[in-house]
């Protein structure tokens, strides 16, 4: 049972929300325009708030459901459970139902850690939040919020090493997604935060 649940748990992840919103309601399709991602900000600054939005919530949605799932009908274990964290983002990064081209997975991982580590991740959603709103760069708060949460999760929850374990893969796979960012940061050219459609001059 626990194996199905870790299938489910990477097709659920799979399921490219901020792709379907944007060819739902505009007809097009979403990896055509702006950083050719399915996630929320680029769904975002390219389709607006409204639909930025909802992807965002749904992505971190089904990253909560799988592993509640795994929780739920499975193995409460901490290594079950972190296995389905981890399953759910290579979900929506590896999606089979677009030839595994994916996003960035950050919506996720907040949705399973919410589940597994919901104090660690408000520390983190913290420093997330004042690195954006200083520098306006969502990458950049993504980057180091990944970096630093594995050690915000030994550090407050002082969990089982499967937990930890979970932690930091997850928190170095959103880093590595990330490696194009971190050369546009480094080179001064990376995309910074507006929140809503850009206009067009």
């Amino acid at each position: 049972m626990n194996i199905l649940l870790l299938a489910s748990a990477y097709f659920i992840g799979g399921i490219p929300f901020g792709y379907l919103l944007v060819r739902w309601r505009t007809g097009e399709d979403v990896r055509e325009r702006g950083s050719g991602n399915i996630g929320a900000t680029n769904v975002l600054r390219s389709s607006g708030r409204v639909l930025g939005i909802a992807t965002l919530l749904l992505d971190m949605a089904k990253g909560w459901v799988a592993v509640w799932l795994m929780a739920r009908y499975g193995s409460a274990e901490p290594g079950w459970t972190a296995l389905a964290g981890i399953a759910v983002i290579l979900g929506h990064a590896f999606p089979a139902v677009l030839k595994f081209q994916g996003g960035k997975a950050v919506a996720s991982f907040v949705g399973a850690f919410a589940y597994l580590a919901p104090l660690p991740l408000l520390a983190i959603t913290i420093v997330f939040v004042l690195i954006v709103a200083t520098t306006r760069y969502i990458s950049l708060g993504s980057i180091v919020g990944a970096g630093l949460f594995p050690v915000a999760v030994w550090m407050i929850d002082h969990p089982d090493r499967p937990l930890v374990l979970a932690a930091l893969a997850g928190g170095l796979f959103i880093i590595w997604r990330h490696s194009a960012n971190l050369e546009r940061l480094r080179a001064g050219t990376e995309n910074v935060f507006t929140f809503g459609k850009k206009r067009a001059a």
